[in-house]
């Protein structure tokens, strides 16, 4: 199933916040150059911006920008490991006991 142009965004932007490449207090790149950046549509910059917006992760400074607020990081952060061990580690769980994948040697083979 594919997922809207949106959210694919908001996960992208979501990673650069993570990552340091938005810091904390930082301002984010305007709707219109995140759009060409992407190749996107404007409106839908727009519609991930404003989900962070919603969610209190940017704070809007009219006429000037969107800024990353203090914490941002670390809510998303903590917001993705929940995802990922509710979502996605039963599936790879499921896929390691298939193929007979024992957790210590997966440990072993990536170190």
């Amino acid at each position: 199933m594919s997922r809207p142009v949106y959210l694919k965004l908001r996960d992208q932007i979501a990673a650069s916040i993570i990552e340091g490449i938005y810091p904390e207090g930082e301002m984010l790149p305007s709707v219109r150059a995140l759009a060409a950046e992407q190749g996107a549509n404007p409106l839908t910059v727009a519609k991930a911006y404003q989900q962070f917006q919603n969610d209190g992760l940017v704070e809007v400074q009219r006429g000037v920008g969107m800024y990353v607020v203090k914490g941002a990081a670390e809510q998303l952060r903590a917001r993705e490991r929940e995802h990922f061990l509710k979502r996605e580690w039963p599936e790879v769980r499921a896929r390691m006991d298939r193929l007979g994948i024992d957790l210590s040697q997966l440990v072993e083979k990536t170190i």
